[in-house]
């Protein structure tokens, strides 16, 4: 992942030392039980802990070294481990095979960084309930296919927002929980070699749980929900982006990004303010679920295990999580500082001479006697009017001339039926079942 669209912490998750770090503890506490078990001698793993701390940090070159020989990552790992350590490593990794090591501290990886996407979803939800609760009351209208519908408010939009991510954490915890398990069952699977016990032990130190029956590797459905979840989120990342994009647009201006003092919308054209982080968060949303497909992809291996998904791996377990991580950080920014525009929200409101209450006007002609088709054809004729005139015509005064329809209704319900505040009036309801 290019350092633009990464924070430091979550790619310290992926970064080589962690990597060799994490790959030190499965074996060592794997040492640890089998001391305890009586299978190698009690003092063997006690010296290696100690020759490790006090060995300095791994030498990724030195272990890069061996690799370029052995054509194999753990051994050349495990190489540099007997360099540092003496004669008692030669009891590491005994019963064990490669993916007992790479599959366990691939879920202690992202588990670490789910535990990062959650904190992130939750800085994100805190700043939109805030939000929402700010503009709980602010009247703008709906849109249905881009089209003027009926008022919601903006404080709504972002509480369906505050909700969907609800949702996301939930799935995501879910996720986790799933991707949390370790596998030290040693070739095929089949404990042949070591004792299951050794594997509860790694589970238990490592904050994970033993995998019920891991063949040579963990399966990969739990790998595939996880990046699936992670596709999920993105995809509501760029849900919420579009419709500040939409809003932004210069016949709509009803939000917009934060512009900072000194910040340049065009190289070209000074005047422009143009969406440019929501933008970026469109485009984000696009890579994070383009990893979703090869995720669901390695699921299917030969048999007891093959490694075609380990190269799919090594991109969409930093990609994924580093690019999401991101995004949140961002989007939390985004709706923090977004500039919101009440009053361009009521004159857009307005512009169409009152076409939003079209439909309060059909239920008060069906409930004064009229058949719903007359009556939708009576408010159609005059809404269509209003349409062809911009607005210029009001839909209100259209109907109060209209012979036909004062027939059913006089003046005053027709006045009636044009009240914004009818249209708000279980906004509270609504809040109440989110927050």
């Amino acid at each position: 992942m290019i350092p633009r669209y990464s924070r430091p912490e979550m790619v310290s998750i992926w970064a080589p030392e962690t990597r060799f770090e994490i790959w030190f503890e499965i074996e060592a506490h794997a040492l640890d039980a089998m001391a305890e078990l009586g299978i190698v001698p009690k003092d063997a793993a006690a010296k290696v802990w100690e020759a490790h701390k006090c060995a300095p940090p791994f030498d990724i070159a030195r272990i890069d070294a061996i690799e370029a020989e052995t054509k194999h990552d753990v051994i050349a790992f495990l190489t540099h481990v007997s360099e540092r350590t003496g004669p008692e490593a030669r009891f590491l990794h005994q019963g064990m095979t490669s993916s007992d090591v790479l599959d366990t501290c691939l879920a202690v990886q992202l588990v670490r960084a789910a535990d990062i996407l959650i904190a992130d979803i939750d800085a994100l939800l805190a700043v939109l309930k805030r939000r929402a609760f700010e503009h709980k009351l602010t009247p703008t209208i709906g849109r249905s296919h881009g089209i003027h519908a009926e008022p919601v408010t903006f404080g709504l939009k972002l509480a369906e927002a505050y909700a969907e991510f609800s949702r996301n954490r939930a799935r995501l915890v879910a996720a986790r929980a799933d991707i949390a398990t370790c596998a030290i069952s040693g070739a095929v699977g089949t404990f042949a070699n070591i004792d299951p016990r050794v594997e509860a032990y790694v589970a238990e130190k490592m904050g994970l749980t033993p995998e019920p029956v891991s063949t040579q590797v963990i399966p990969r459905d739990r790998h595939a929900m996880f990046f699936a979840t992670l596709g999920v989120i993105a995809s509501s990342i760029e849900r919420l982006a579009v419709e500040i994009r939409h809003l932004q647009r210069t016949e709509v201006l009803e939000a917009e990004e934060y512009f900072s003092p000194g910040q340049k919308g065009s190289s070209a054209m000074p005047h422009k303010r143009n969406p440019v982080l929501t933008e970026n968060l469109t485009g984000l949303a696009r890579m994070v679920r383009g990893y979703v497909t090869p995720a669901l992809e390695n699921v299917a291996l030969w048999h007891e295990r093959d490694i075609s998904h380990s190269s799919v791996e090594r991109y969409i377990g930093p990609d994924a999580t580093i690019t999401l991580d991101f995004a949140l950080a961002r989007l939390t920014g985004v709706v923090d500082k977004l500039l919101v525009y009440p009053e361009r929200m009521m004159k857009n409101m307005n512009r169409m001479g009152g076409l939003i209450h079209s439909q309060r006007v059909l239920l008060a002609l069906t409930q004064a006697g009229a058949s719903r088709e007359d009556a939708y054809k009576l408010v159609q004729r005059n809404a269509m009017k209003v349409w062809e005139s911009d607005g210029a015509l009001s839909l209100e005064e259209l109907l109060k001339a209209d012979a036909e329809v004062t027939h059913y209704l006089s003046a005053e319900e027709i006045a009636d039926k044009f009240d914004l505040g009818y249209h708000l009036k279980h906004v509270d309801t609504i809040f109440d079942r989110v927050f």
